[in-house]
């Protein structure tokens, strides 16, 4: 294993078209691996910097099988578990798309009818009804919404837009991770604990519903209607744009900062370097070389408020997001910099959790599952919620079908991953300030 690991860790993540050479050494069809490496001492260190604020929590049971998993007490120079991130056939469309409008929400209706006319949308492809215009929905309020998508939409609908900045709760459950994963009381007596895990995690398929029997969600979420309209234009000019040959290379920006509980996510950080064969460059930078960034594609870091201003130098079809406790709180009632900084920003999609999550790496978007989908032509809520392994209290937002680097995809046979047992979790800390 060890070996075939070294073999995959040269060829796969440096050059994905090498690993389609190689794909009897590598489970990888597009190349990037995905490293899951021992964050045991940063936890241990998140706990002892944080002043108090990270509070240690018993161990939580180990994920299913495909969840992230990271394996306390690994040294970073031995020898690493992989998981792979398939090759993808194809990926949603319009036709593939339901959209949800609150009719006692004018600005919903506002940003519904733009949506309509930006991606050529069908009368039934749109539901309309009325909901509370609030932030947090209670289950009996939520299942209102649970039945009447349930009767409009059938089978062929794959995925959801909701045209609206709140509601974007349900209890403690995203109300995007309520509506494909079911809403859960039980998560509410422990919203740190281990949560659902996702099937749709790292999958191939473009096809959840068909497959999996739920839909995947994403909030047609800004600040304004104006700012909302603006991010759907972003995802329709996205569509191809860097699938043309001898583009200049865009960024991928993977943050370090000094807040050691929000920064778990760096032991999943790939090695930095131009990837030619797609054109990104990952960058592994301190945060403030986010406003020196050309060209900027996704943004990864931990904080709890991004470095955005001077505003980042965004491509059409970008992607950002920060851990920290509640970047799902979109009215900011923590404190705290939420997904709709990074859509004022002008990035396309973005991130964050509802209610405390707790620093697990599983309920978070995986840095290389996120970039190694998208740039195999997948589109934002694709990419986005296939990088979460634990999305209930996921809140994703943004144009759902940006895909940025979509002519490439290219039908092939799936190539089966390595078998690789998944360790236990080490016990993760809160990352409320």
């Amino acid at each position: 294993m060890a070996a075939v690991g070294k073999k995959c860790a040269r060829f796969c993540i440096a050059e994905p078209v090498l690993a389609k050479r190689n794909l009897r050494h590598c489970a990888w069809g597009v190349g990037l691996a995905v490293l899951l490496v021992t964050h045991a001492a940063a936890q241990g260190q998140a706990a002892s910097q944080a002043g108090g604020a990270a509070t240690p929590l018993p161990p939580v049971p180990a994920p299913s099988a495909g969840a992230v998993s990271v394996a306390p007490g690994v040294p970073a120079t031995s020898a690493r578990p992989w998981i792979s991130i398939p090759r993808l056939t194809g990926r949603l469309t319009a036709p593939d798309i339901g959209l949800v409008i609150n009719t006692a929400d004018p600005d919903s209706v506002a940003v519904g009818r733009h949506y309509i006319a930006a991606r050529k949308l069908k009368p039934a492809q749109v539901l309309r009804l009325r909901l509370p215009v609030k932030p947090t929905l209670t289950p009996e309020e939520f299942d209102v919404l649970v039945q009447a998508i349930q009767r409009r939409f059938g089978p062929a609908t794959q995925a959801l837009a909701l045209a609206w900045t709140v509601p974007y709760a349900v209890d403690c459950n995203a109300i995007t991770g309520a509506l494909a994963l079911g809403f859960d009381p039980e998560l509410c007596r422990n919203s740190c604990g281990a949560s659902r895990s996702s099937r749709y995690f790292n999958a191939a398929t473009d096809r959840p519903m068909a497959l999996l029997g739920w839909r995947p969600a994403m909030l047609l979420a800004a600040p304004s209607v104006e700012a909302a309209r603006a991010m759907i234009d972003r995802g329709v000019a996205s569509d191809g744009q860097l699938a043309q040959r001898g583009r200049p290379p865009v960024s991928a920006m993977l943050l370090q900062t000094d807040d050691a509980a929000r920064s778990v996510r760096r032991v999943l950080y790939p090695e930095p370097g131009l990837r030619r064969a797609v054109g990104v460059d990952v960058q592994v930078v301190p945060a403030a070389e986010l406003a020196n960034a050309k060209r900027v594609v996704m943004v990864s870091t931990g904080s709890v408020f991004p470095a955005l201003q001077p505003r980042p130098d965004w491509v059409n079809g970008g992607l950002g997001d920060h851990l920290t406790s509640f970047g799902g709180d979109l009215l900011g009632a923590h404190g705290q910099g939420t997904a709709l900084d990074w859509i004022a920003s002008g990035a396309t999609a973005s991130h964050g959790s509802v209610t405390e999550p707790c620093n697990h790496l599983q309920k978070f978007p995986h840095p290389q599952v996120l970039l190694g989908h998208y740039v195999q032509g997948a589109t934002a809520i694709e990419a986005y919620w296939k990088s979460v392994a634990w999305p209930q209290q996921s809140l994703f937002i943004g144009e759902p079908l940006a895909a940025p680097f979509s002519p490439p995809l290219v039908a092939s046979p799936l190539v089966q991953p390595l078998s690789v047992p998944p360790p236990p979790v080490p016990p993760p800390s809160s990352v409320t300030p």
